[in-house]
């Protein structure tokens, strides 16, 4: 449109510099006088250069409206209304005999006004200067000379070209005027079928993220019971590790002392002492264990020191030999690898006396990589088939929670190998 709009003023002024040029050459000066009732304000060549000027003035103000004022409504505003300014200073400059250049303002009224607070008081406006302007409107109030008074100055055969290339250039103006109109029609249906489609996606969505929140739900309500199943089990691990460790002692060191409390009932004395100390010792262990579920010597002491106690515990009231022997330079881990590290000794030395009859076992830990590999081999009777009791099936549920692996053999006694994945904190880094 701009293109077209800038050949029809050019064509107007042009057409009529050139017959007023012709006429006066001609010297029909007066003939063409008596037949109009108005002529140009101006000389004819310099009305050509200022129309001329003034629309490439407005080209200019619409490509940059397009390029930097887009979303700024206030120079928005501005670029408008100088737009109007100068569509009509050519209107006038061309004696309205063409006012299509207010079909060319028209459009970027609803493109770039489609979205401000007065839309549509710029679209009244610019309809009411497109038809405030048209030429016959005008004339009823004001002298204009009109284009087809110099058509008349031509042959027949002439005009009709110059009246068909005047209509064709109004007329395409308008067509392309149309068209674009329709083309923003279009924008707006796809616009509109494009929100319903999101519409329909975002309805579908909220459907699916009910049906995903009621499924949370339902697993929630799972997970907290598998949760309370897990805690029960927990604190019955703990407190069989606690008490089992205790009592298998404590049986053991009862069994020596009736051996002996008719040969020596001093040594029988001194042994039932150390029963009585390990049995408050364990029932305070139990008590600890049911309020927080972790060993007392780990509380007070390091690991490696409390893995020595409990062995230097088990050995005063039995007749076992227990020997330790830690490849680690130190023993720190974290709070959880400590305790399984500690439940898993106590359990294969619980189970080594109260089943395996041992009279001898050994520890060692060492360091494989990222990894502790725990053995614990006793000389005890062993067993036939490995079953998982209560004992064993505790050490593999506290090894399986590390993502470590435990592995159980009946080979000259019988033996408990852990391995265990260490996150080695700060010291091992």
């Amino acid at each position: 449109m701009l293109a077209v709009n800038f050949i029809a003023v050019l064509a107007v002024t042009f057409f009529i510099a050139v017959t007023t040029q012709r006429i006066c050459g001609d010297y029909r000066a007066r003939e063409f006088l008596d037949a109009v009732h108005a002529l140009p304000g101006g000389e004819p060549w310099h009305i050509v250069i200022v129309s001329a000027a003034l629309y490439l003035a407005l080209a200019f103000t619409i490509v940059v409206q397009e390029r930097y004022y887009t979303g700024q409504t206030k120079k928005l505003y501005i670029s408008l209304a100088a737009e109007f300014a100068l569509s009509a200073l050519i209107a006038v400059l061309l004696n309205f005999n063409y006012n299509g250049v207010f079909l060319l303002v028209f459009t970027g009224v609803i493109y770039y006004a489609k979205g401000t607070k007065g839309k549509y008081l710029l679209i009244c406006l610019a309809l009411f200067c497109f038809l405030l302007t048209d030429s016959k409107l005008v004339s009823l109030s004001y002298p204009l000379y009109s284009i087809n008074d110099y058509f008349s100055y031509y042959d027949a055969s002439m005009q009709q070209y110059l009246v068909g290339g005047y209509s064709l250039l109004s007329s395409l103006n308008i067509i392309l005027f149309i068209i674009y109109c329709i083309l923003m029609i279009q924008q707006q249906q796809g616009t509109i079928d494009e929100v319903n489609m999101l519409y329909e996606e975002i309805r579908k969505t909220n459907e699916d993220l009910k049906n995903a929140n009621n499924q949370l739900e339902e697993y929630a309500k799972i997970t907290e019971r598998m949760g309370e199943v897990r805690e029960r089990n927990r604190i019955a691990r703990e407190i069989h590790d606690t008490l089992g460790h205790t009592l298998t002692g404590i049986s053991v060191g009862v069994d020596a002392c009736i051996a002996t409390v008719e040969l020596s009932p001093s040594d029988a004395k001194e042994h039932l002492k150390r029963i009585s100390e390990v049995a408050r010792n364990g029932l305070l262990d139990v008590r600890r264990s049911i309020n927080e579920l972790k060993p007392d010597s780990l509380e007070r002491l390091s690991l490696e020191s409390s893995i020595t106690k409990m062995i230097t515990d088990m050995r005063s009231i039995t007749d076992m030999e227990i020997f330790f022997d830690c490849r680690i330079p130190r023993l720190k881990f974290d709070e959880d690898e400590e305790s399984a590290i500690y439940r898993v000794i106590q359990e294969s030395l619980t189970n080594a006396m109260r089943h395996g009859k041992a009279s001898r076992v050994r520890i060692v830990m060492e360091r494989v990589e990222d990894t502790v590999v725990l053995t614990i081999q006793d000389n005890g009777i062993g067993c036939a088939e490995i079953k998982n009791g209560f004992g064993t099936k505790h050490i593999m549920e506290r090894i399986g929670m590390l993502n470590g692996t435990v592995e159980f053999r009946s080979e000259n006694g019988f033996s408990v190998i852990a391995r265990i994945p260490i996150r080695w904190g700060e010291e091992y880094d």
